[in-house]
């Protein structure tokens, strides 16, 4: 039986408030999910709990727990896949590409025409050096919604890794031609032209992606591909998908 504070709690408020510390202070999130668990929050305070333990690091715990109340949530086909897409994201983190792979075909099966979830499978496959596999998935998911700067940043550079250099570059200009501004078009851009010796086009390319997104994965990136170019000019660009 649930305490009798449990009626006086407004959940969707407490639903709300949880979730966005999970971003700003994921240990305080996960204290106040627990509290408020113990007060009838039920699964909504269980999902809190488990964003809380992303924000901690703590990317396997999370990915079990989001696994599990996709499991047992009697909630539309969308809110499932959804919670399953998050378990893969927590898998991804957790360098377990093939069980978050599991999860996006699952997700799929619920919601076939979700073309980000083809993104993040394909993010999956790479993760397993499965890059025809991924290629497959993006194509899928461009097919479905044309115009996502990340999917044709992400096809541009499988395309590189599978040696097809033109398509990666016009992945590239699609990209940038939808968003200007796009950290992960520009980083591989600056890739595309580096392997062509275009040093000083790189170099352009890699600084935007500092300049926009300076605390992005595409920074990180950058900045360890401008370091590679100063210190030694034969070194090849790095850039996984």
């Amino acid at each position: 039986m649930r305490p009798a504070q449990a009626k006086e709690i407004n959940h969707p408020g407490e639903y709300k408030a949880c979730m966005a510390l999970t971003r700003e202070a994921p240990q305080e999130a996960f204290d106040k999910a627990l509290g408020w668990r113990d007060l009838g929050g039920g699964d909504a305070a269980e999902h809190c709990l488990a964003a809380a333990l992303i924000g901690l690091k703590q990317y396997r715990e999370a990915a079990t727990r989001l696994e599990a109340l996709a499991q047992k949530a009697k909630e539309e086909a969308p809110v499932k896949g959804g919670l399953l897409a998050q378990a893969a994201h927590a898998w991804l983190l957790a360098e377990q590409p093939s069980r978050a792979e599991q999860m996006l075909t699952v997700a799929l099966k619920l919601t076939p025409d979700d073309s980000a979830l083809y993104i993040d499978r394909a993010q999956a496959k790479a993760g397993q050096n499965d890059y025809q596999g991924a290629l497959r998935d993006l194509n899928r998911s461009i097919e479905l919604e044309d115009r996502r700067p990340d999917a044709y940043a992400f096809r541009a550079t499988t395309n590189r890794f599978l040696g097809q250099f033109d398509l990666a570059i016009t992945d590239t200009e699609r990209a940038l031609a939808l968003s200007p501004n796009h950290p992960d078009a520009l980083l591989e851009r600056g890739i595309l032209k580096r392997l062509r010796h275009d040093n000083v086009g790189a170099r352009r390319d890699w600084l935007s992606v500092l300049r926009i997104a300076p605390e992005s994965p595409a920074a990180e990136a950058a900045r360890a591909n401008l370091e590679k170019m100063d210190v030694k000019a034969d070194d090849k660009p790095t850039g996984k998908p």
